[in-house]
């Protein structure tokens, strides 16, 4: 990956994770910047016979997933470098933003107040521990986004911006350039 500008994203299948993915794909678009949408998983218990290629597969497929609901693919125009890591999801958000100059973005959060309670808000340690900017998205703005969508007939894809649209590619490309 070069030591261009880059825009981190934390892609976890919730509405606050969506909200901000379609954040970053704005901010990497206004900045020229490279797209690294990070998805982090780990075994839980119910995993323990699953294998971990297994596990990191399904994580990749989330991924995919995001993308191809928010946009109907991976978006064109932008350099897209995904990185699927296993691990805690801020320690891995907070790794993969290691550059003072990068732009890391989180999701809100907020829906599991059991999972916060016991391992602390992803939003909340990204904030503490990241030495780039964090932006932390709210899933408010683009439900507004997609009530005005709804009134005025806009299709879901194009709620962030104008944009290109691709068809979902898989993540055994290094690159989803567009």
């Amino acid at each position: 990956m070069d030591r261009g500008k880059r825009v981190i994203v934390g892609v976890c299948g919730t509405l606050s994770g969506l909200a901000a993915l379609y954040r970053a794909v704005d901010e990497a678009r206004e900045r020229g910047a490279v797209l690294v949408p990070v998805t982090a998983w780990q075994p839980s218990r119910d995993d323990s016979l699953r294998p971990l290629s297994e596990l990191e597969y399904a994580a990749r497929r989330r991924l995919d997933t995001a993308f191809d609901q928010a946009f109907a693919g991976y978006p064109e125009g932008i350099r897209i470098h995904p990185l699927v890591v296993r691990g805690e999801p801020g320690h891995v958000l907070v790794a993969a933003a290691d550059r003072p100059d990068d732009l890391l973005v989180v999701g809100a959060g907020g829906h599991r107040r059991l999972g916060q309670m016991l391992h602390g808000s992803v939003a909340r340690y990204c904030r503490m521990h990241a030495g780039c900017r964090v932006v932390v998205a709210s899933p408010s703005q683009l439900l507004e986004n997609l009530a005005l969508a709804a009134r005025s007939g806009s299709p879901l894809p194009f709620l962030a911006g104008d944009r290109g649209i691709a068809r979902p590619r898989g993540l055994a490309e290094a690159d989803h350039a567009g």
